[in-house]
């Protein structure tokens, strides 16, 4: 019996050990933030910049959302509702914006549309004009300009929920609607729209997250968001507990948000009959609606993906055949495979480790620690970063300080301002991604394998080891892919703990796009875009087959 305890508490021991990691850079931040000289901080920050801060960042998070919202029901609607044509491919081409961080789609929306664009160029020498105030055009450095880039490349979310939503639950509540007099809008918006609230709002939460994580797009489109402005108080005013305080409001912020949208999906639950409903039928449109229904779901996708794919191709053929890789992107790419491949590892580790410790003992502490270790996806990078700094310090300090008084020689910075630490922001923030995976992957096999397992005179390890972790190498896989992708474009984690000299694809695009040099970094964009391409066709792909209807009817 006390052999089996053991085991028991070592598995959360081991859970402990992991929501410590994540919690520990809250608590520093809040510690931070109230350090001495706080309030001075503070009130030189409210008569100045938070104020625009605040007003700028919640204008963009509620336009992305009502713009990718929009743009995500809609198209959700039509692909799951009716049939068109090209809907078999807009049915998984819709998700490819994924595959574009924010800040790259920003980059190559300024080099299309800005004044020195292609675009403002050829209008100049059709009409005659010579300067920007002769004439008006829109300004892609703007918050409108930011809300339409922003939510070019977010509304997947929303598109991947709203149409898993309809085709699961389209027809029967549908034929109920129907019955009452309304039609195919109506029964959308006044019947399914509410039945599937709680899912978008899932999603329309992930989305306002994505959002205020971003730094590299508002940034370089000239939107002075929380974000930014944290970024700017800690590195152009050296005022680390300025920063620290405006990053703990972000995270109130988001704390706030994740309450709510855990109060609106409790509050929001409805009974959908799972058995005796008729398979989903698709609606055949034919002619000018069909193409109609095409152009709606294809232009986000053009917008979206094709835009950014082509000015980026086009780009990185341009400096290729001017300077080839060169030896800065070769290095670049090595270091982005080093520190994601690191992570990746870890994570997947901790994440398999967490998810056995909740199979096996069924305690409060896994449980617990489980939940805690989601909330790293919810910390924006920036402001993980604040809280992990005084800690990387605190460490370095310490051995530092026992080296002294052993009389031996002192190591330096172990931690701060090394690749560790910007591997150990990676774990924090993309641990949840691994452990949902890994707990999905674990669900699928009942708790009687285990059990089997003991009347045979299997230890846990065993089971683990020999039976469990080989069952569920396709989701730790899948969860790897998703992870490394990423790690791979994290930008601000990255651009604010790496050391000096150390530079990834991420951070290479950065430094090139903020000198005004994109072209120079497009390679760096595309090796990004292209990793992030791969898991997004699979996991496409295998919406479109697991939500195909058994049958169609023609309209």
């Amino acid at each position: 019996m006390s052999e089996h305890s053991s085991k028991l508490s070592a598995w959360d021991g081991t859970a402990l050990a992991v929501s410590v990691l994540v919690l520990a850079p809250i608590l520093a931040l809040v510690l931070l933030a109230f350090q001495t000289g706080a309030a001075d901080s503070i009130l030189a920050l409210t008569r100045t910049t938070l104020g625009s801060s605040l007003l700028e960042t919640m204008l963009l998070v509620v336009g992305v959302l009502a713009l990718a919202g929009m743009i995500g029901l809609v198209s959700g609607w039509l692909v799951s509702t009716y049939d068109f044509p090209g809907r078999q491919w807009l049915s998984w081409a819709l998700v490819l914006p994924f595959a574009i961080p924010t800040y790259i789609s920003a980059y190559c929306y300024v080099e299309a549309f800005d004044f020195f664009g292609p675009l403002q160029g050829f209008l100049r020498l059709m009409l005659g004009f010579r300067l920007k105030t002769e004439y008006w055009f829109p300004d892609v450095r703007s918050l409108s300009g930011a809300i339409i880039i922003t939510a070019l490349v977010l509304y997947p979310y929303i598109y991947v929920a709203s149409r898993a939503a309809f085709a699961a639950h389209g027809a029967h509540l549908t034929d109920a609607a129907r019955s009452l007099g309304c039609n195919r809008a109506e029964a959308a918006i006044r019947v399914i729209l509410p039945a599937i609230w709680p899912m978008l709002v899932a999603a329309g939460t992930l989305v306002v997250l994505e959002t205020l994580n971003d730094i590299g797009a508002s940034q370089h489109l000239g939107v002075q968001t929380l974000t930014v402005t944290i970024f700017n108080t800690w590195l152009n005013r050296n005022d680390l507990g300025g920063a620290a305080q405006l990053a703990l409001l972000l995270l109130v912020i988001v704390m706030a948000l994740l309450w709510l949208e855990h109060s609106i999906r409790n509050n929001k639950r409805y009974a959908l009959p799972a058995r005796g409903q008729r398979p989903h039928q698709r609606i055949l449109l034919r002619g000018a609606r069909g193409w109609f229904a095409f152009l709606i779901t294809g232009l986000p996708v053009l917008a979206g993906f094709g835009l950014p794919a082509f000015i980026l191709v086009q780009a990185a053929t341009r400096q290729f055949k001017t300077d080839g890789l060169g030896g800065g992107m070769v290095k670049a790419l090595g270091n982005t495979l080093l520190v994601s491949g690191m992570a990746t590892v870890i994570i997947l580790t901790l994440a398999v480790l967490l998810a056995l410790a909740q199979r096996f003992t069924r305690s409060g502490i896994a449980s617990g620690a489980n939940r805690i270790s989601m909330m790293g996806y919810a910390l924006p990078g920036t402001v993980l970063v604040i809280g992990l700094l005084p800690l990387l310090g605190l460490f370095d300090s310490t051995i530092n300080t026992i080296a002294t008084s052993l009389d031996l020689t002192r190591p330096g910075l172990l931690l701060s301002g090394t690749i560790i630490a910007v591997v150990l922001a990676y774990t924090i923030r993309f641990m949840a991604i691994g452990l949902d995976q890994t707990q999905a992957g674990l669900g699928a096999f009942s708790r009687n394998m285990d059990f089997a397992a003991r009347t045979l005179g299997c230890k846990e390890q065993r089971i683990a080891s020999r039976i469990l972790v080989p069952a569920i190498h396709p989701a730790i896989a899948g969860a790897g892919i998703l992870v490394f992708v990423d790690c791979l474009k994290e930008l601000p984690a990255t651009l604010l703990l790496r050391p000096l000299n150390f530079e990834t694809l991420a951070t290479t695009l950065y430094g090139h796009a903020s000198r005004g040099s994109f072209e120079d970094g497009a390679i760096a964009a595309l090796l990004i875009v292209t990793a992030g391409l791969v898991p997004l066709v699979v996991m496409s792909r295998f919406l479109e087959t697991s939500n195909r209807p058994s049958s169609e009817i023609s309209h």
